[in-house]
């Protein structure tokens, strides 16, 4: 038995924050019903890449890994009759999920409140940009406008050029935040009998990656900025170029201890004794010529075997890998089967990640994702008990799509 098996969730999240925090719920058992139109799909349907590059609304990859085993509905929700609808599906659920901007699903007529009347023990969650309230709660964004805000792009790049857009880093940090406090509201519930409303904000979940930052300024004074590779306790600490095209590896060096290690992996254990690079300070003031030396080193083999090398003397090292590295050649993923493959009926074979943790008496399972309103008959008739002639009706006035 799944841990969240029995859970409903009506599901209106799309892009990639919501849609990554109710597929942990669906991994581990709970029916996500994700409710979305052909007028107004989940934004990431119409985003490539696409499947052999032909665009369609079950094609994006961008989607489909995000939405497995959910259900799909197609609804109308600028209809007063669509709103209607959803509030069937919303009665016979445990939870509601949303993350748009503040107030717009109140303006929909689909806020907290309003659902409290359909069900009084219901369990809503709002992950949007900013929170529900505040000067900028209504603003909308997406995770790059966030991921700016946080400070973090101010962080990325080379001190001498300009910051590096880390584009959506925040929708991978929320969905963490967002699941942890819905499974709080459902033990909250499970021993008091009552729902809740989270008010949670991406903006927030994130700066909480900034505060070792934000106590260096309060206690030093210090602003952190961009730094390229550089580290300012650790030399050498870059990425080298290793044999292949565009093949790197990633060295760091802490002690001096690391520094004897490396120094006999490359061959050249004279180098500890040698004045420019025998102290921590020393070698950092002398770090362009140390890149120069041990990247003179990893041309001559591949990124894996420079890897593997250095690690077995105490260093650490990690290859720069790409996708294709990630889905056939890091055999760490492969043992634990962390990308499982999934077949869908119309972009065929394809694979997604599963949570990056493993619950010793369940495994996950995963599904494939929904066509758009692949799911509507069943979700009207069995979850929100229309009769056939009513879902007839439903779909003669546009309502569902």
């Amino acid at each position: 038995m799944k841990p969240l098996e029995g859970i409903k969730v009506a599901d209106f999240t799309w892009a990639l924050v919501g849609p990554i925090t109710t597929s942990t719920l669906c991994v581990w058992g709970a029916q996500v019903i994700k409710i979305e139109g052909r007028s107004r799909p989940d934004s990431r349907r119409i985003a490539p890449p696409f499947k052999d590059n032909v665009p369609g609304l079950n094609r994006s990859a961008t989607y489909n890994p995000y939405n497995a085993g959910k259900l799909s509905i197609a609804l109308n929700l600028a209809r007063p009759e669509g709103i209607a609808v959803a509030k069937r599906i919303v009665a016979a659920s445990d939870v509601v999920t949303d993350n748009f901007a503040g107030g717009a699903m109140k303006r929909m007529g689909l806020g907290y409140e309003e659902l409290r009347g359909v069900k009084p023990d219901i369990i809503m969650m709002s992950s949007c940009p900013m929170g529900q309230t505040g000067p900028y709660a209504t603003a909308p964004a997406i995770g790059a406008h966030l991921t700016a805000l946080t400070g973090m792009m101010e962080l990325a790049g080379w001190p001498d050029r300009e910051p590096t857009a880390l584009d959506s880093y925040t929708d991978f940090v929320s969905p963490h935040f967002n699941a942890l406090a819905i499974l709080a509201a459902l033990d909250y519930r499970e021993r008091t009998g009552k729902g809740q409303y989270l008010d949670l904000s991406q903006y927030e979940d994130c700066v909480h990656f900034m505060t070792p930052l934000v106590l260096d300024n309060v206690v030093n004074g210090r602003v952190s900025t961009r730094e390229g590779n550089r580290l300012d306790r650790a030399a050498p600490h870059n990425a080298y170029r290793c044999r292949g095209d565009d093949r790197w590896c990633t060295v760091a060096v802490f002690t001096d201890e690391e520094w004897a290690g490396l120094c006999e992996v490359i061959e050249q254990p004279d180098l500890v004794n040698d004045p420019r690079f025998w102290s921590m300070q020393a070698r950092k003031e002398n770090e362009e010529e140390l890149d120069r030396i041990v990247e003179c080193w990893t041309l001559d083999h591949s990124a894996e075997e420079v890897m593997s090398t250095i690690q077995a003397a105490g260093v650490g090292a990690g290859v720069v890998e790409n996708a294709e590295d990630l889905l056939e050649h890091d055999p760490q993923l492969s043992h634990r089967r962390f990308f499982r493959q999934l077949d869908h009926p119309e972009v065929g074979i394809y694979r997604a990640p599963r949570p990056p943790y493993i619950l010793s008496r369940c495994d996950c399972e995963l599904k494939r994702a929904p066509l758009l309103g692949e799911h509507n008959e069943y979700v009207l008739k069995e979850v929100a008990g229309y009769s056939e002639e009513e879902i007839a009706d439903l779909i003669a006035q546009g309502v569902v799509e």
